[in-house]
């Protein structure tokens, strides 16, 4: 499985960026799939979830109403649109996969940074 996330970038507050996660090596029927964030000095936390066959999702409270998580199913792609950011929401992000029957999340995207200054 290999998990390949990108679309960060830099963006002034009030503004927009979506992140793209394009997962390969096999069908993620059966997989939750989610996006963390880790802020500079502080621990990752997650953002964002979405069950892959159902499309139910969860959301961080402090992303709700901003942040959009979604999947493309032909196109095995994931995505977060997040709106309305905020300075606090600067971190590095990342996608992962957690593999139905399985603990936790085995799989893991390279972070995207995604920046929120004046």
């Amino acid at each position: 499985v290999q998990l390949q996330a990108y679309g960060g970038g830099s963006v002034q507050p009030g503004g927009s960026l979506r992140l793209s996660c394009a997962a390969s090596g096999r069908t993620f029927s059966g997989y939750v799939m989610g996006w963390f964030r880790q802020p500079p000095g502080k621990e990752r936390e997650i953002v964002a979830r979405i069950t892959w066959s159902a499309g139910s999702t969860y959301y961080a409270d402090s992303v709700k109403g901003r942040f959009t998580i979604s999947r493309d199913n032909a196109k095995n792609t994931v995505y977060l649109q997040m709106n309305s950011l905020r300075p606090e929401d600067t971190a590095v992000y990342y996608c992962a996969a957690d593999p139905p029957g399985r603990i936790g999340y085995e799989y893991w995207g390279q972070g995207t940074l995604v920046t929120v200054s004046q």
